[in-house]
């Protein structure tokens, strides 16, 4: 099975820092983040990975090159202008059976063998790795009735969300959605699918998951790996 990693972006929320490094080279302990990916995917059986790239591109290659010290082969997709999340898919050749999608900046212990093996499962056109987040806010939170009147106070409320962790088994008829060479990012693409009928499914993952994008669960994420690195890495 072939990976995409996403590896193109900005990663803005991550400035400075991102400025001069491309976030999927962060480092995470002792190697980039991009690194603990890849060997997660060798021990998945994954060894075919294409990394969609822009931004800074020339550093990511100089660091991974073909991929052989991971026992991995990678080749690399440019995109001269930015496509979103979704859009660089268009650009890849033979994405012609069941395939991986990530994030470059992903900390998980998602088994990724059994999210493929719910995807094959559930019989649609894609899967979405979900993730329970409680998000509090540390505001007085008001409530309004259009009228310039309050109809409700809440004092530093916590909400309850399911959001994507950003990896993701697709078919390959989900490049029929995906114009060619145009920006399009990975909400409305599901949004194109479930309007035309298209079975998209979502793997509910309770175990550790963080999302790299801010610095404070970057400095997270990296005490984190110290202390559960085997969770992570159980091949070492």
């Amino acid at each position: 099975m072939k990976a995409v990693v996403l590896a193109g972006g900005k990663g803005a929320r991550l400035a400075p820092y991102t400025y001069i490094l491309p976030k999927p080279l962060m480092p995470i302990g002792d190697m980039p983040i991009l690194e603990v990916l890849l060997r997660q995917m060798k021990r998945a059986g994954i060894e075919d990975v294409i990394l969609t790239v822009g931004h800074l591109a020339q550093l990511l290659h100089t660091f991974f090159m073909d991929g052989e010290q991971w026992g991995v082969h990678i080749a690399y997709s440019y995109e001269e202008d930015p496509l979103g999340t979704a859009g660089p898919l268009s650009l890849i050749k033979d994405l012609n059976s069941t395939f991986l999608v990530t994030n470059g900046d992903v900390l998980t212990t998602l088994d990724l063998r059994q999210l493929l093996a719910f995807h094959r499962s559930q019989g649609g056109i894609a899967t979405i790795a979900v993730h329970h987040r409680q998000v509090k806010i540390d505001l007085g939170v008001v409530q309004w009735n259009g009228n310039n009147s309050l109809s409700g106070y809440i004092e530093k409320p916590t909400y309850d969300y399911t959001v994507s962790m950003g990896i993701y088994i697709f078919e390959p008829r989900v490049l029929d959605y995906i114009p060619y060479n145009q920006y399009l990012d990975f909400p409305d693409l599901v949004l194109k699918m479930i309007a035309a009928g298209e079975t998209v499914s979502g793997y509910n993952f309770d175990g550790y998951w963080m999302d790299l994008g801010r610095p404070d669960d970057y400095a997270q994420a990296n005490e984190d790996f110290a202390c559960m690195r085997s969770q992570f890495l159980p091949e070492e």
